[in-house]
């Protein structure tokens, strides 16, 4: 009897010690488990990171859209190409292109990444008004404000065109379609009590214009551009040149209506003009896709700010950080925003 007792005791106790042995194999699976859970998701994150860096670097190649080779976003452009260039080791390029609102719709089709715009053409593009109605484009961001662009009515002493009212049925190039310059055309023209009816419209760029003045083929030209034009001292050179004049009131009635617009001067000298010229003007800024990482938008903000005193075109002067963004009509992309932060705070 005594022995039997002590078998089943002795029963026991290996099942007892069975069943611990279990347990502590199960908590010591379930913390093997976690072990692994957790080295997976630090792997996972690891993985995550890597390819969201690679997406940074992901840029070969940076496009900036600008406009005619005799405009002034051509030159500007291929100096700000080179600045970007030095300050990320991204291969930049200026390209030709028909200006403002072609370079809105690159941008909105992903086929660039930077162009300059008028300011007044990235707010339209941003509301889906005029050229860009119905056609909201909402996946492009500011950059910053660079200077004044002038716009122009030239034409030559020998024409006689001395107001915007002697341009009543004569040739006048005004842009192509859908361009900054031909929405400026139309609304300076408005404002005088004309229309694009009242005029034999010509729809050309601004060499072709300089061509065609030079040629006695137009009487005159609507040209909005920063002042000195290479297109305008390009005619100057072999012409005798006049820019019609915007007078205070008209201007005062355009700023009204349109309020985008800010007076201008065009200094005395400038395509050897003897007197000072009033004019209008609306800006010219830098925009880029939305999509482009914060930190390289931070980069090439600073690239081009930071530098802007090296350039030789006198537009340079008007490109400072403190203005960057003065009259900026759409949202400023985060890494733009970023960098005048820090300089202006």
């Amino acid at each position: 009897m005594k022995k039997s007792k002590i078998r089943i005791f002795a029963f026991m106790t290996i099942i007892a010690l069975l069943v611990l042995s279990a347990c502590n194999s199960g908590d010591g699976d379930k913390e093997k488990t976690k072990e692994s859970t957790k080295e997976s998701t630090k792997e996972s994150t690891k993985e995550s990171t890597k390819e969201s860096t690679e997406k940074k670097e992901d840029y070969e190649f940076l496009s900036i859209m600008t406009g005619g080779v005799q405009g002034t976003y051509y030159p500007l452009g291929g100096s700000f190409a080179n600045f970007i260039k030095e300050a990320t080791g991204i291969n930049t390029t200026a390209e030709v292109s028909q200006a403002s609102a072609a370079n809105m719709t690159a941008l909105k089709d992903g086929k660039k990444e930077i162009a300059f715009v008028q300011t007044d053409i990235a707010y339209y593009a941003s509301k889906g008004e005029l050229m860009f109605d119905g056609e909201v484009i909402d996946n492009v961001s500011a950059i910053g404000n660079l200077y004044p662009e002038t716009v122009q009515l030239v034409t030559l002493e020998s024409t006689g065109i001395k107001s915007f009212e002697d341009l009543k049925g004569k040739k006048v190039s005004v842009g192509a379609p859908g361009s900054g310059t031909y929405a400026n055309a139309e609304q300076l023209l408005e404002i005088h009590g004309l229309s694009m009816d009242d005029v034999k419209v010509q729809n050309l760029d601004f060499g072709e214009s300089q061509e065609s003045l030079q040629s006695g083929q137009i009487d005159a030209a609507f040209i909005t551009a920063g002042t000195p034009t290479g297109a305008v001292e390009g005619l100057h050179a072999v012409k005798k040149v006049f820019i019609v004049p915007v007078e205070d009131a008209k201007a005062d009635e355009l700023i009204k209506k349109y309020p985008y617009y800010a007076k201008e001067m065009i200094p005395a000298g400038t395509y050897g003009m003897v007197e000072k010229t009033p004019a209008v003007s609306v800006g010219a800024m830098l925009v880029i896709q939305n999509d482009v990482p914060e930190d390289l938008v931070y980069k090439i903000t600073k690239a081009i700010y930071d530098n802007a005193s090296k350039l030789q075109h006198a537009k340079g002067k008007f490109i400072k950080a403190e203005t960057g963004l003065d009259g900026i009509g759409i949202p400023v992309h985060a890494g733009a925003q970023k960098y005048f932060d820090e300089v202006n705070k």
